[in-house]
């Protein structure tokens, strides 16, 4: 599982949150109130959905599971991820949209996401 999750970061997780959150500090600049709740609903709303999507996908292909298989794992299980997410990040994000330099962004997620991983990786390989 370890390897599982570290290669996950480095292929995806890592490159791709490195982007988005650039972007999203292109599209939304601003540290105050309203700027800051943005980027967490757009990140909970648009982002999440789509990172829990790729992610069961990653586990599924690791562990040789079909394209039918993955497609009823993310149906059955991605709404739970979703409000499991919604219990963790909307505060980190609100610390790390606020504070945190966007530089220094994926560290302080990673650190976050070291936790919820274990989540995730419980509920990614529950059987569908």
């Amino acid at each position: 599982r370890l390897a599982t999750l570290c290669s996950f970061g480095f292929v995806f997780h890592g490159p791709s949150g490195h982007y988005f959150y650039y972007y999203l500090d292109e599209i939304i600049p601003g540290t105050d109130a309203v700027h800051v709740c943005s980027k967490v609903a757009v990140d909970q709303l648009a982002w999440c959905p789509v990172f829990m999507s790729v992610f069961f996908s990653y586990l599924g292909l690791v562990n040789g599971d079909s394209f039918a298989t993955i497609g009823n794992k993310i149906k059955n299980d991605l709404l739970n991820a979703c409000l499991g997410s919604w219990k963790v990040w909307p505060v980190a994000h609100l610390i790390n949209f606020k504070y945190v330099p966007n530089k220094w962004r994926i560290p302080y997620i990673n650190a976050v996401q070291i936790a919820f991983n274990m989540f995730l990786s419980l509920l990614g390989t529950k059987k569908a």
